[in-house]
């Protein structure tokens, strides 16, 4: 049979007699994932852009598709995009970034590359994870092109009426 708990010490007995659940309560212990070569490895996505990032301890190069992505992306609000997760986490001049990035335009791409990053850094230092979650660097954006319909010009544009 199960027991009676008729005052908040019976419960304070019965919490202290499960320490397991508890622990299982606290939510999810977040390590860190690094490979042989001592980087972290993510992928991030940003509509129809894939971009996988590789961190490492370094400098503080950026480098997309083998470029310097200053070369890569060439409009400042781009570049700015690519290094709010490192500036947010305080980790200028620390981490040398190398990324491929395939799809989509040279917007989603930039905003792909800067979810790879993130989430590599929270590979590499799990305790920027509050700080990057925060700052909505670790949400996955799913907005994409909407299909375009049968009857219709684009996605939800009607041809023009024309009652003759």
């Amino acid at each position: 049979m199960a027991l009676e708990t008729k005052t908040l010490a019976d419960l304070a007995e019965l919490k202290s007699d499960m320490p397991a659940v508890a622990a299982a309560a606290a939510g999810p212990v977040h390590v860190q994932k690094l490979d042989k070569l001592g980087r972290a490895y993510a992928t991030g996505k940003r509509k129809n852009a894939i971009a996988r990032v590789w961190i490492k301890r370094g400098g503080g190069k950026i480098t997309v598709n083998g470029k310097d992505y200053s070369k890569y992306f060439a409009r400042p609000v781009l570049q700015m995009l690519l290094q709010q997760p490192i500036k947010i986490s305080a980790r200028e001049a620390q981490y040398d970034v190398n990324a491929t990035v395939v799809g989509g335009g040279l917007s989603g791409q930039a905003g792909a590359v800067r979810h790879g990053i993130s989430k590599a850094l929270t590979y590499f230092e799990p305790e920027l994870r509050g700080v990057l979650k925060k700052g909505g660097f670790l949400t996955r954006d799913s907005r994409v092109v909407e299909r375009k319909k049968f009857g219709k010009m684009k996605a939800r544009r009607s041809y023009q009426f024309s009652k003759r």
